[in-house]
């Protein structure tokens, strides 16, 4: 199946934090999109790889993904290596997509940083002919998406575009809460993380109000690209 999007996240939840929105939006206007995780998340301190999975099913329905697939890298050990980079190099080539989000580049959590640095370099090794990888055996042809994008997870950026989720914020929300055992519970009596502090989807509200009202628009995810980016004047005119 080609797909139109390619979301790669180092674990799963990362993209519907991140990017569930426009996720979203993409779905509702026929887009054929795809997420990628590189690990199951066995290092999170709370859940497991059962209910993360169960968890990641519920939420791929909710945005309406064509595709998901995991990679099963190790969590907290992924590497740039010739068999980590085939395999993503492979999944490019399998789903053909024109546009591929991945984690910016600088971020807290080391695995966003690496999963970064891999995708951006699978990307480019896709294009390669001389690259060679098998799907079920067969050699697969050499194909590159048109662009790269960045989504945001902790640390900020200067967005290059920002993308109207007003419509699509509920849905994201919606996708997030699915990872039920991430985030703030009470009666889960285990260490708080980063993600299950009290006030952490608060945050992520405010974030996506913050970026919105830069575009004049209730709420808004950001994005990086590291290319310029042609402007047309239809789209406000």
């Amino acid at each position: 199946m080609k797909l139109d999007i390619l979301v790669f996240a180092a674990h799963p939840d990362d993209a519907e934090l991140s990017m569930g929105g426009t996720i979203a939006k993409f779905s509702a206007n026929n887009f054929k999109v795809g997420v990628i995780d590189l690990t199951k998340a066995e290092l999170s301190t709370r859940g497991n790889t059962k209910s993360r999975s169960n968890e990641t099913n519920d939420a791929s329905k909710i945005l309406k993904l064509k595709v998901r697939e995991n990679l099963g890298f190790r969590d907290g050990n992924i590497k740039i290596t010739n068999e980590t980079l085939n395999k993503v190099v492979s999944v490019i080539r399998k789903y053909n997509p024109s546009i591929v989000f991945a984690p910016y580049f600088n971020d807290r959590h080391p695995d966003h940083i690496d999963t970064s640095n891999l995708v951006k370099r699978a990307v480019f090794s896709s294009g390669l002919e001389k690259f060679k990888t098998l799907l079920s055996g067969k050699p697969q042809k050499a194909t590159r998406p048109k662009k790269i994008f960045y989504y945001m997870q902790t640390y900020l950026f200067e967005p290059t575009f920002i993308v109207d989720i007003s419509d699509y914020f509920e849905v994201k929300m919606k996708s997030v809460n699915a990872y039920k055992s991430q985030f703030h519970n009470p009666k889960i009596k285990t260490e708080n993380t980063f993600i299950s502090q009290p006030g952490f989807l608060d945050y992520v509200e405010a974030r996506a109000k913050f970026y919105g009202f830069q575009i004049r628009k209730k709420y808004g995810e950001p994005f990086y690209c590291e290319e310029d980016i042609e402007y047309n004047f239809g789209d406000i005119l």
